[in-house]
Parts: structure tokens; sequence; C-alpha cells
């Protein structure tokens, strides 16, 4: 339920997030398609999160363990992938890329990235908690499993 919270307070911290500079002209979220992509992403996991909380009170949907472990699985790696796009995208705002001659863009718009290093605070520990979630889908599923058998050495070596 960690996740809900936390994904829509970053989606509110960056849709809305937006400044306006004299010389260089306004900044707004919807000018970059990897914020666009972080929204996106969190917004479904927002919704899954939520999905899962009412589907564990609906016992019919408890037994789809598979369907609930490759889902979590899919959207862990999905949100790592959006963080990934945010981090490399607040990494070039304050560093820029003087190989391809981008100039660092948070010394004109400091307000802008610092509301998306908040974004990206909350976003982390919402990825953390969907990890977390994926691993105990994880055990749900493989607990039901009984371990290989593995003959030992020494039974192997008393049959020859």
């Amino acid at each position: 339920m960690f996740v809900i919270p936390l994904s829509v307070a970053s989606i509110w911290l960056t849709v809305t997030n937006q400044q306006d500079n004299s010389i260089y002209g306004k900044v707004e979220y919807s000018n970059f398609i990897g914020l666009k992509y972080m929204v996106c992403i969190s917004a479904i996991s927002a919704g899954y999160a939520l999905f899962g909380v009412v589907s564990s009170w609906v016992r019919c949907l408890m037994t789809k363990t598979w369907l609930f472990f490759a889902s979590d699985q899919v959207l862990a790696y999905l949100m790592v992938t959006s963080m990934a796009a945010l981090v490399e995208f607040l990494y070039l705002a304050y560093n820029g890329d003087p190989e391809v001659t981008w100039s660092e863009a948070c010394g004109s718009f400091g307000k802008f990235c610092n509301r998306l290093k908040i974004a990206l605070a909350l976003y982390v520990i919402a990825v953390c908690c969907f990890l977390a979630l994926a691993v105990i889908s994880a055990y749900r599923l493989f607990r039901r499993f009984e371990p290989p058998f593995v003959p030992s050495k020494e039974v192997g070596q008393e049959m020859t």
C-alpha cells in the first residue's frame, strides 16, 4: 500500500512542476519524454498496487499466484527503467554533456530541478517497495514447490 501514495506524490510533483525563465523560456514536464515515461509507469504501478490491495480481499484472485508473480516482476522492472530515465535526466540537467555541447540547466531552472529531486526520492522509495513486493510474490509462488532432489556424493559412491 505504500506504493500508492508515494507514486501519486511523485506524479503530482512531476506533473505540476514548471518554471519560467526570462532568458531561456518556460520548462515543464511535458517537454521531456523521460519524465512522461516515469509518470506513465508510476500511474500504472499505483493502479496495479491498488488492484493488488483490493484483490487481497477476494479469495478467487489470491489463488492466481503465477499471475501476480509475473505482473510484479514486469512492473518492478518497468519501475526500475523509469527511475533510471529520471536519474539520467537529472544527471544531464545538473552536469550537462560537454561532448555534445549541452550545458547544465539547473543553474537556470533550480526550482524545477529541486522538485524533480524530491519526486525522485519518493519514486526511489516506491521502487524499493515494489522490488520487495516482487520478492514476496516470488517467495509465495515458489514455496509451494519442493526443491529438486540432488543425491549426495556418499549415496552415489555407495551405489558404485
